[in-house]
């Protein structure tokens, strides 16, 4: 079984070499070579990052690397690299590698043997989860969880972690039909799934790699609002149309 684990990126020439050797490290230990490829999707950069990262395919040659312009946000990058995906199992997880690499396999593991069609990283299954997150950055993950588990319909603990793997069918179904190119992206993504009925796990997790955080309260609650009434009226439009066509 082929993995593909896909990294959107933004500017990160700081960074990207330093991930492409860790990632690719494990990767080969944990799977061996030929079975895993490394997707890097530059998301408009305006630095160097995508050109460092081609400059290390030949010695690492799991490794591509996707680039346009301009920039259209995480959620177009994911979705891009999703739907570029060759292996059986899609993964996708940030440049920084903020939950470690070594949580990949884990993830690899339970799909191969429990077959659910999606796993999502959960940072409230385990007390660990939220460890060196600030009170303010703890404050907004749960209460942000718990308004799309009233206002979406979202049914499982942590819709925003930034881990998260599909199944190629499931990934090119669900990805092929997100619209969301920001923030509210895997919430779009899962509720999509949820629709068409495809199974969902999930694995404990917790951010190895801390990042400083950009939250702003008011502004980032008024748009999250906007995005989840946008994701349900879409979802409202189709779920009419598939009726007609039945």
């Amino acid at each position: 079984m082929k993995l593909s684990v896909i990294i959107p990126m933004y500017n990160e020439e700081k960074i990207v070499e330093e991930a492409v050797a860790a990632l690719d490290a494990q990767l080969l230990n944990d799977f061996g070579e030929g079975e895993y490829e490394m997707i890097f999707v530059s998301d408009g950069s305006r630095d160097a990052c995508k050109e460092k990262a081609e400059a290390m395919i030949a010695d690492h040659p799991a490794l591509r690397v996707i680039g346009y312009q301009p920039n259209h946000g995480k959620g177009y990058a994911v979705r891009t690299g999703m739907l570029a995906a060759q292996g059986d199992f899609v993964l996708f997880t940030d440049c920084d590698l903020a939950y470690g690499t070594e949580v990949i396999a884990k993830f690899e593991k339970a799909f191969r043997e429990e077959n659910k069609d999606i796993y999502i990283g959960s940072r409230t299954l385990d007390k660990s989860g939220y460890e060196g997150y600030t009170f303010k950055r703890k404050l907004m993950s749960k209460i942000y969880i718990k308004y799309l588990n009233i206002v979406a319909g979202f049914d499982h603990s942590d819709s925003q972690c930034g881990i998260k793997g599909f199944s190629q069918k499931a990934a090119q179904q669900v990805f092929s039909e997100c619209e969301c190119d920001r923030w509210a992206f895997d919430l779009e993504a899962l509720l999509i799934a949820k629709d068409k009925g495809f199974s969902v796990g999930e694995i404990a997790v917790k951010i190895i790699n801390h990042r400083e955080s950009n939250i702003r309260p008011i502004h980032d609650a008024i748009e999250m609002t906007k995005e989840v009434r946008r994701i349900k009226k879409r979802r409202k439009a189709k779920r009419k149309a598939a009726a007609k066509a039945v």
